[in-house]
């Protein structure tokens, strides 16, 4: 039994590992900062003072000198893509360009070295980002055109930053049987030219008619995945991942993954509520949590209410600014959504169900309310969850802490989109029902903070940023977009930490730093609590610990 500290006995327990010399923040609210902690068995075992941690040291302790470092619980990604992390890296990545004449050449570079006829894929282009405007758009997007003449010999699917559209030349349209004819599909959209042609954009659900003629990758290349993407993960100080969909060949890799200790996340998955056999099979058998030393979660399932603002595939109750007569989509049709959220009810699952629109948000809301009316004996503890809740009405916002709906919100979307999101909402929109953190926290809420990657980097330094600056990584505006909107520092970190570790069902375990809960740590080299606001983006991560093991180290 080890000392209760304050004792005169030394802990017969010994650490094996320590860590001393730093800053830590513990956010248990009983304890406050330490300097030091103590690990056995990949529990917390104590944290206090330098001098009373020496206690713990034995002949076989690890003993690490955290000198001008600071400990924060780790940090969990609250609602991001994992595969499409892996797929990023793989793939042509185009969030960094900034003129469609850019993305062609990025694309022409891959096809130089890829054979004829193979396909080309990448993602993460955005015009509303780009420098230069192209010549020829339609309906504010580029058309195929430039990208069918450059790389006539390879179909090519460009997916759109948002994941809601995607841009396909002429080979990949062709092989689809793609043509003037081609009707819409519901909750989705084949955007047209004036002759009736397709430009090559397909917007929502009209991107499966491309992406259905993928070919299939193999078990190697999903591992390959899925290995590159935890390494990116770990690297950037994640310790926890809130995964926002997955079928069951990726739930099959994961716990593959977990059984051989190569997970190393601790992987909060939701289930694809687009797989009926899926779902069908784990309601019936019930939640999984816990799983393979509490790395793997299935407990929850992912729905779509609606599609992206940058795309204006989100469904709004009034139409967009920038586009007369258009509200956006329903991607799921509401009484299917309804359905599996009364089924996941019943079941004991949590449901998560993306809704950026003020209609989307309020439409799920309704239907939350209901189940819990249904279902009174989960009203107590349901988290369910609304992903991203970009927009929202403002008599709707005090519903989320009225029902106990959680806002999964990226802060980093505020960041990237803000400068051209007020072209589809307009000011009024903007100021009253967009990326309201404060409004909903003083409401009430807990903030589930991500960054949706691959839509964004998996940074969640740069999600921090965003949720205390309401700036663009560019550090504009001065004093930040609508600022009575910020949070406050400790709420960032709580967003990041305690918050995702809820949403999760996992507070007891994870999201403070505290005696008995498990040894997760997220490892800085600069106080982000106290640092000046423009210092926060040049932090870097030092180290990350899961289960008190070093995962990652900055060499």
């Amino acid at each position: 039994m080890a000392l209760i500290i304050g004792g005169c006995q030394k802990p017969q327990t010994k650490a094996d590992l320590v860590l001393l010399n730093s800053k830590v923040y513990t956010l248990n609210p009983d304890a406050g900062e330490a300097e030091a902690i103590a690990v056995k068995d990949g529990v917390i075992l104590f944290v206090g003072s330098n001098d009373q941690v020496r206690d713990f040291v034995g002949d076989s302790t690890e003993v690490l000198d955290m000198s001008e470092s600071y400990i924060y619980p780790g940090f969990i990604e609250g609602h991001a893509h994992i595969m499409g992390i892996g797929a990023n890296i793989i793939n042509v990545d185009l969030m960094q360009a900034r003129s469609y004449e850019e993305v062609v050449r990025m694309v022409q570079e891959r096809a130089a070295v890829t054979p004829a006829g193979e396909w080309i894929i990448g993602r993460g282009w955005h015009q509303d980002k780009w420098d230069e405007v192209p010549e020829l758009m339609f309906n504010g997007f580029p058309t195929h055109h430039p990208l069918s003449e450059a790389v006539p010999d390879h179909p090519v699917l460009l997916s759109h930053a948002s994941g809601h559209a995607s841009l396909a030349n002429a080979a990949a349209m062709n092989l689809a049987g793609v043509n003037k004819s081609t009707p819409d599909p519901e909750g989705g959209e084949i955007f047209r030219d004036v002759s009736g042609q397709p430009t090559g954009i397909f917007n929502e659900m009209a991107e499966k008619l491309i992406v259905e003629k993928l070919p299939l990758k193999s078990a190697e290349y999903k591992s390959d995945l899925l290995e590159r993407a935890i390494q990116e993960c770990l690297s950037n100080g994640l310790t926890g991942f809130h995964q926002a969909g997955s079928d069951q060949a990726d739930v099959a890799l994961f716990e593959q993954f977990a059984s051989e200790n190569q997970l190393k996340l601790r992987l909060h998955v939701m289930l694809s509520g687009a797989d009926t056999t899926l779902l069908k099979t784990y309601f019936a058998s019930g939640p999984r949590s816990g799983l393979y030393d509490q790395h793997l979660n299935i407990r929850s399932v992912k729905l779509y209410a609606d599609g992206a603002l940058g795309s204006r595939g989100a469904w709004l109750l009034e139409e967009y600014s920038d586009a007369r007569g258009v509200h956006g989509h329903n991607v799921t049709p509401m009484d299917q959504i309804e359905d599996v959220v009364m089924r996941a009810a019943a079941s004991g699952f949590q449901v998560c169900t993306h809704a950026i629109g003020d209609r989307g948000n309020r439409e799920v809301l309704n239907i939350y309310e209901k189940a819990l009316e249904r279902y009174p004996e989960i009203a107590q503890d349901h988290r369910f969850r609304i992903e991203h809740a970009q927009h929202i009405h403002p008599d709707d916002i005090p519903r989320f802490a009225r029902l106990g709906v959680i806002p999964a919100m990226q802060a980093i979307h505020m960041s990237s989109d803000r400068p051209w999101a007020i072209d589809r909402l307009g000011r009024e929109r903007i100021e009253n029902g967009a990326y309201m953190w404060s409004e909903l926290i003083d409401n009430g809420s807990v903030i589930v903070n991500g960054t949706d990657a691959p839509v964004e980097p998996v940074s969640p330094l740069a999600s921090f940023y965003a949720s205390v600056s309401r700036k663009t990584l560019k550090g504009t505006p001065e004093g930040g977009y609508e600022p009575a909107q910020k949070m406050t520092r400790e709420e960032a970190l709580k967003s990041y930490t305690l918050w995702p570790a809820y949403g999760a069902f996992m507070e007891a375990s994870v999201g403070s730093v505290e005696v008995g809960k498990l040894a997760d740590f997220t490892i800085l080299d600069r106080d982000i609590m106290t640092i000046p606001e423009d210092e926060i983006l040049k932090t870097k991560v030092k180290m990350t610990i899961i289960g008190g093991e070093v995962v990652y180290a900055d060499r």
